[in-house]
């Protein structure tokens, strides 16, 4: 057993990570070990991450106990750099969590004086300064590489300051040079941030937290005014928003809602989340409130502006739009679906059903629009019910090509009246290959009136005997 991670006091009685735990507690017997768990750190970390999103929405996990966020064009609405670095780190104490930070200008420069340094604001012209008597490990060098440097005496990172930089390159390689770079403000590094940065935001920090619905709805409301604003300058709207709840002791919701068509009225946003907290109600915990709510669009498309007549006429598909989004915001975004036609001759693959809302997508009124093969049909020619998979039946029927005299399905004996056919629909060799059998269909009809859809597949004389299958059903 070793030790993974320490707490200051454990670093000033001079334990080291990797360190075998009976030699620490040879070190240290008061030693507190616990096990560790990186599922549950993970997911703290990740709650740490969204937490850290009041400050910025550029959040990037930073290895298994760290946090890279980049402030830029944030700083001033928290006071500056440092008011922002100061309340960061007070909040996080509050919360019960010890952390250092830094803020430079590269990543370099703050991963090393976080964890490595002091921490603090550090001006771009102090990079060197700052870096001189940090050891080469705070420049996220790998351990083999930091070993072979303190092996020839280079231990600190001003050592290499000083150093011609061709001869490094050439005994140590090009990784050493671009992390000195990098932490020197010499070449960019930019963050991967974990979630989707959103088009537009708008928030509210409240002086006194909020917990009941009705609040948050109306706070919903009011900060779909300036998310408005902005799309009209975009010209677009939004399709996809996102309501983050801050509580204040860190916990932090997210509550997504989508729309059919492009959508810029606020008492239509604020509705969409009205469904939502109506089906989260029991799960979104409100503790003691919510300090900070945001809304943010997450994707959006071009709007395009209907004019109204007198007659209320035009209006239809925004009123079809209107029910889908409120159903799927309640009930989820599977719960709507519809029957398309599909470019096949093959009948399980002649249509199929896809979510409502892309009845609305630009440009799936003009696809749906197109003749398919089912369409060019006769009415009365496909049956009512189709089987999801044919069912195998047992025939007596002319040959080659005559339709049966008699079939069995499930037992059941059925002899033939009338036939019709057949119908040959050959296989698509593209889905199928080149060696799909062709199929011959016939509609016919028993001595008691019912009507059956039945299909050979194959030929006699072929190498491998033809099949029958009962594919649907007619009313």
């Amino acid at each position: 057993m070793r030790l993974v991670h320490l707490d200051s006091e454990a670093e000033r009685r001079g334990l080291k990570a990797g360190q075998g735990v009976a030699e620490a507690r040879a070190v240290c017997p008061a030693l507190d070990v616990l096990p560790a768990e990186p599922v549950a750190d993970r997911a703290f970390l990740e709650g740490l991450a969204d937490w850290c999103g009041r400050f910025t929405p550029l959040v990037a996990l930073d290895g298994e106990d760290g946090l890279c966020l980049d402030i830029t064009g944030c700083a001033h609405l928290h006071g500056g750099e440092r008011a922002l670095l100061d309340g960061l780190l007070a909040q996080l104490f509050v919360l019960g969590i010890e952390a250092r930070g830094a803020v430079s200008s590269s990543v370099g420069l703050s991963w090393a004086a976080a964890r490595s340094g002091r921490g603090g604001v550090i001006a771009p012209e102090a990079a060197a300064d700052t870096l001189s008597p940090l050891p080469v490990a705070a420049l996220r060098l790998s351990r083999e590489l930091a070993e072979a440097l303190g092996r020839v005496g280079l231990k600190r990172i001003g050592d290499l300051l000083s150093l011609p930089r061709a001869p490094l390159a050439r005994r140590f390689g090009p990784s050493l040079l671009l992390r000195l770079d990098q932490a020197l403000g010499r070449e960019d590094e930019p963050i991967s941030p974990r979630l989707a940065v959103p088009l537009l935001s708008a928030e509210r920090k409240l002086f006194e937290p909020v917990q009941a619905a009705d609040d948050i709805l109306g706070l919903a409301r009011r900060l779909a005014d300036p998310v408005r604003e902005g799309l009209e300058r975009r010209g677009a709207g939004g399709r996809l928003f996102e309501l983050m709840l801050f509580r204040v002791d860190g916990k932090v919701f997210r509550i997504h809602a989508a729309a059919s068509l492009p959508l810029r009225d606020p008492e239509r946003i604020a509705g969409l989340f009205r469904e939502r907290l109506d089906v989260l109600h029991d799960d979104l915990d409100a503790g003691f409130g919510f300090e900070i709510v945001r809304l943010s669009v997450l994707d959006c498309a071009d709007f395009r502006a209907q004019q109204q007549d007198f007659s209320a006429g035009g209006g239809e598909e925004e009123a079809l739009s209107v029910f889908v989004d409120r159903v799927r915001a309640r009930y989820g975004p599977d719960c709507l679906a519809v029957a398309t036609l599909c470019e096949s001759h093959v009948p399980e693959r002649a249509s199929a059903f896809r979510p409502a809302s892309d009845l609305f997508a630009e440009g799936t009124k003009e696809r749906t629009a197109r003749t398919s093969p089912a369409e060019a049909l006769a009415p009365g020619t496909r049956p009512v019910r189709l089987f999801t998979r044919p069912e195998p039946v047992e025939t007596v029927a002319e040959v080659p090509e005559g339709a049966p005299r008699t079939f069995r399905w499930r037992r059941s004996l059925h002899r033939i009246s009338r036939a019709e056919g057949p119908e040959r629909i050959a296989g698509e060799w593209w889905a199928d290959g080149r060696d799909a059998r062709t199929r011959d269909y016939f509609r016919v009809e028993d001595e008691e009136g019912r009507r059956y859809w039945l299909y050979r597949e194959g030929f006699y004389g072929e190498k491998a005997d033809p099949k029958w299958f009962l594919h649907g059903i007619f009313a």
